[in-house]
């Protein structure tokens, strides 16, 4: 079955920030964060199901980039039933509100994209997109501790 969402991100030519939302719903998925969407209905365009599917979970229109092709025919595998295909998105109209299946939205800055506890099947496909957009999706190491005996600082003076 085939699933439509989108990436919203803050900028389609430089995007620095993404939205994910929080399923609240099934029980298995509760708490897990995913990208916007649903199914696409018997004869509808994947196009329209898309705008379709963001105004109704969101209450939002988009401008939609490019799509994210996926290995399997073009699309991601999210489990034996279904697979997923995915389009960067703006918002154009409205602002982001958790209406339906979510309980949470939040904007991830670029370097934190991965802060959040995302659906597994999920996980490579933000890190695709990140590839894709030129964005980091973890931030930098943490400057490294002394190691024990060794200081930064120099040594205390004798009186």
């Amino acid at each position: 079955m085939l699933v439509v969402a989108a990436a919203i991100v803050d900028d389609l030519g430089a995007p620095r920030r993404l939205l994910a939302a929080r399923r609240a719903q099934p029980v298995s998925l509760a708490g897990r964060w995913e990208f916007p969407g649903g199914k696409v209905e018997p004869g509808e365009d994947v196009l329209a199901a898309v705008h379709r599917e963001l105004a109704e979970e969101l209450g939002v229109e988009v401008e939609l980039g490019t799509e994210l092709v996926g290995p399997e025919g073009g699309a991601w595998r999210l489990s034996d039933r279904y697979v997923m295909r995915l389009w960067t998105a703006r918002v154009t109209v409205g602002e982001p509100q958790p209406l339906v299946e979510h309980d949470e939205l939040r904007w991830l800055d670029a370097g934190d994209w991965l802060a959040v506890p995302w659906l597994d099947a999920d996980v490579p496909i933000v890190h695709a997109l990140a590839r894709s957009l030129h964005v980091p999706v973890e931030p930098p190491p943490a400057p490294s501790a002394p190691s024990p005996g060794s200081s930064s600082a120099p040594p205390p003076v004798s009186p």
